[in-house]
């Protein structure tokens, strides 16, 4: 069987839908000359209609100063990572989300400050456009640490499971690190929608998490946490990462176009709602953000 960084890199390189590949180098133009690489991520992975939907993009950048013509997204992009904005091209729809390539490397790593973005790597991803081969080297570097250091956290509190069973806690311990708006079991069909590639993935991330220790990679993995650490670090990593949370919806209704709307049309989407954007709440977005969230707790719309 291969070594997990050859099937991280077999599966970036993945051939894509050449609209997808336009739209990306699109992105890396806006930000030139610091776009790095550009990511495709997401459900949009599955689809061979793409009209009508939102693609997802994260594009990796040298710096934050040099990616934007105004002091203030840099200044935003540094302390809350990522900057997300709304981008149109040739009829087609996306979000993309900015990192710095320094940014990208530690939250794919043990050293993150959440959880999330080794979650969302650790998970199908495609890597559409980079500047160079020392830009894609590094995406490969970061994106095949996404794994291990997701079952790494995991292993402590999830008991003696399969490769399956493991992916599907891990994504459940993620899940409720964000607020997010999808039923409670949506972690669950991430794995379900392709159980051979996470078999394979978490046999060879295992792998690569005993050989980081210098043992014996077959039998079960010794933990370096114990259960109780581990359930209190996964806990404060929740609250951490739902507050955090908080803190992106409300740049995001600075930076993203439409952003009120599109956070209503997400939730509505997922949670079966309906809210109704009022016109005040366009003119002023953040308070629209912060004035929706406390009744979107209550009503268990988003968690």
């Amino acid at each position: 069987m291969p070594a997990l960084r050859d099937l991280v890199a077999e599966e970036l390189r993945t051939p894509v839908d050449p609209r997808v590949s336009a739209m990306a180098e699109a992105i890396a133009a806006k930000h030139a000359p610091a776009s790095r690489a550009v990511l495709f991520y997401g459900s949009c992975l599955r689809q061979q209609q793409l009209e009508g939907l939102m693609l997802d993009f994260y594009l990796i950048v040298s710096d934050y100063r040099s990616a934007y013509p105004k002091r203030w997204l840099a200044t935003a992009n540094r302390l809350i990572p990522p900057n997300v904005f709304y981008f149109e091209h040739d009829g087609l729809v996306a979000k993309y989300a900015v990192l710095s390539e320094a940014d990208f490397a530690r939250e794919c790593g043990a050293n993150a400050f959440t959880v999330s973005t080794a979650a969302r790597f650790a998970q199908p991803a495609r890597l559409v456009w980079i500047a160079d081969a020392q830009a894609g080297s590094r995406v490969l570097d970061a994106v095949g640490s996404a794994a291990p250091t997701l079952l790494k956290w995991t292993l402590p509190v999830a008991g003696d499971e399969s490769p399956e069973g493991l992916w599907k806690r891990a994504f459940a311990l993620t899940f409720a690190a964000e607020l997010r708006a999808e039923r409670l079991d949506r972690s669950y069909s991430i794995v379900d929608a392709d159980p051979p590639r996470y078999d394979q993935f978490g046999l060879r991330a295992l792998q690569a998490i005993a050989e980081s220790r210098g043992e014996v990679p077959e039998g079960e993995v010794p933990l370096s946490k114990s259960e109780a650490r581990a359930a209190r670090w996964w806990k404060k990593m929740q609250r951490r990462g739902k507050w955090y949370s908080v803190a992106r919806l409300a740049k995001a209704s600075f930076t993203f176009a439409g952003g009120v709307d599109y956070i209503a049309w997400k939730i509505n989407r997922h949670a079966g709602t309906d809210i109704q954007i009022k016109p005040w709440q366009r003119r002023w977005p953040l308070l629209a953000a912060v004035s929706l969230l406390p009744r979107l707790l209550r009503s268990g719309a988003v968690r």
